[in-house]
This record gives C-alpha cells, sequence and structure tokens, in this order.
C-alpha cells in the first residue's frame, strides 16, 4: 500500500511518500513555516511525489495529522486530504498529533504521557502504554492537573509539555515530529470513516452578537 501522509497541524508544512508492504520510506517533503499552509501544501505534496518518482494516481491511501493542534492548519490538512480522496476513489484516514508524539518517545519499557503545551497554562494529554497503546482518550486539563498527573507514576513524557515539568514558566518550541511516523501510524491504521479535526480546544475567534441586521 502506498500511502500520501500529510502534516499541517502545527508549524511545519509536510509530506512523505510510504510503501506500508515494505515499510520504507519513499519521499519526504517538509518545511517548517509557521503559517500559510494552505498556499503551501499541494506544492509540497507535488514535492514528495517526485522525490518518490511517483504520480498522485499511484497513491492508495492518504494520512493526515487531525490535531490537537493548529486550528486553521488543521482544517487544511482535513480538507486536502478529505478532498484528494474523494477525487482518487481511495480512503483516507486521520493520526492524532498525541499519538505521533508517544510514537516518537524512546522504547524504555515505561508508559508514555504524550503531553502539547496548549499555552494559557493548558496541556493537550493522552496516556499510552509501554507498547504505545492508548490508555484513555485526548484531554485538555490545566497545568497543575497535567503535573500531578506526570508526577502519579513511571511515566516517559513525549512532548513539550515536558519542560513546563522542571519550570511551569518555561518558554516551550512548537511540537516538531518526522513526517515518517505519522506515514507508518496512517499505514497501520484501521478505516474508521472520513478523518476529522480534533479539537480540544474551541476557536478563539467568536461570532459577533448584537450586530445581526434584519431582512427587509
Amino acid at each position: 500500500m502506498i500511502v500520501l501522509a500529510i502534516d499541517t497541524a502545527g508549524g511545519d508544512c509536510s509530506a512523505a511518500l510510504y510503501d506500508g508492504a515494505a515499510r520504507r520510506l519513499l519521499g519526504v517533503s517538509t518545511e517548517m513555516i509557521g503559517r500559510g499552509h494552505a498556499e503551501k501544501l499541494m506544492a509540497t505534496i507535488d514535492s514528495a511525489l517526485a522525490a518518490a518518482d511517483l504520480d498522485l494516481s499511484d497513491v492508495e491511501r492518504i494520512a493526515v495529522t487531525v490535531g490537537p493542534g493548529s486550528f486553521t492548519g488543521i482544517r487544511v490538512g482535513v480538507a486536502a486530504a478529505r478532498g484528494l480522496a474523494l477525487s482518487l476513489g481511495i480512503e483516507a484516514v486521520g493520526v492524532s498529533t498525541l499519538e505521533t508524539l508517544a510514537n516518537t518517545a524512546e522504547e524504555t519499557g515505561r508508559p508514555v504521557l504524550a503531553a502539547m503545551d496548549a499555552k494559557r497554562d493548558e496541556i493537550y494529554l493522552q496516556r499510552f502504554s509501554a507498547a504505545r497503546e492508548p490508555e484513555g482518550e485526548p484531554e485538555m486539563v490545566s497545568l497543575d492537573r497535567f503535573r500531578e498527573i506526570a508526577a502519579s507514576g513511571e511515566w516517559q513524557v513525549a512532548g513539550s509539555a515536558g519542560a513546563l515539568l522542571l519550570d511551569p514558566d518555561a518558554e516551550t518550541e512548537k511540537d516538531r515530529f518526522s513526517i515518517s511516523v505519522v506515514a507508518r501510524l496512517g499505514a497501520e491504521a484501521k478505516a474508521a470513516g472520513k478523518p476529522k479535526p480534533l479539537y480540544l480546544r474551541g476557536p478563539d475567534a467568536k461570532p459577533q452578537t448584537g450586530f445581526a441586521v434584519s431582512r427587509a
């Protein structure tokens, strides 16, 4: 199975082609852009296809990061994945950023706490076993609650929030991970309908009220 993996959930704009049967990465294109994923994504996909010496018609599955992460970036990636899957007549699967972070952690035999700094003293969090199997759903917790959870067991913490265990006021960097991990997880994932954004916090922009103009 040839998988096209897409990640626009954070600061990176990334795409990769992956051979699921051979478990081999075929081509990658990635760039740290911060924002502007909508303008950059299709060119990034074309670049990854060229690196793999493949055409879009060779793709048999699409994997996309669904969050948590950048509200706008997630929307861009999921919309592109669903649109490409529809046009090609293939399936698309979602991969969470927390699961991806958990699978980048070193093999230590300890359970993994995937934790991303969501700012505002809040943390995106999910527990995983030592075998990287999810134990509970993704959630958003307070910084204090995260510190309690981390202290409650022999957790291996993966993600930007780990720095906050040493210094609650630390300046954290955006979470980054290899698109190859997204591709591998996407190849292994079971299809479960169309991928949907995983938002653990609502958008900052809210519709204004009290300014509606009545229709004539």
